[in-house]
């Protein structure tokens, strides 16, 4: 009795399977159609990107001081804090706007480094921004650190298929 059990059992295995995969072939067609036309969408994307500037809505945003603003700003670890505060960004961001890492961050809000005279005359800057202007700031280096990886990453692939 085993012997037909199988067979039976193996018969229904195999037209089980010629049933999915009558089911199957036409969304496969589909779905390798759908995976082309996205792949064509992030390339045409990608290549917007690279070629149109970031821009900020209505105004350009100023980062310029005068000298004069530096020397007279004052700078303290609670004002540094204070500012990010205000600002509402973290010191990942903060160090992103003003070219240095989070470890500078980190050592002006405790005191133990000052910034130097060209990230004063940024720190100047930020402090007559708004939030949403230091937002977008940070949000259209991000967008071009992004593309700086994936650029990158595009090159170091086709070189290693080189190898």
């Amino acid at each position: 009795m085993g012997k037909v059990e199988s067979i039976i059992k193996s018969e229904i295995v195999r037209l089980a399977k010629r049933e999915v995969k009558k089911m199957t072939l036409p969304l496969r067609g589909e779905i390798k159609f759908l995976k082309g036309i996205v792949s064509q969408l992030r390339k045409a994307l990608l290549t917007l990107q690279r070629t149109s500037p970031p821009r900020l809505k209505g105004k350009e945003v100023s980062m310029e001081v005068s000298p004069e603003e530096v020397k007279s700003a004052r700078f303290s670890p609670r004002l540094i804090r204070s500012l990010r505060k205000r600002l509402r960004i973290t010191q990942r961001e903060l160090a992103l706007l003003t070219g240095v890492t989070v470890g500078a961050i980190h050592q002006w809000e405790r005191g133990k480094f000052k910034p130097e005279m060209k990230k004063r005359e940024i720190m100047v800057a930020l402090r007559k921004l708004g939030r949403r202007e230091v937002r977008k700031m940070i949000e259209a280096k991000n967008s071009r650190k992004i593309e700086k990886k994936t650029v990158s990453q595009k090159t170091s692939k086709t070189s290693s298929k080189k190898k």
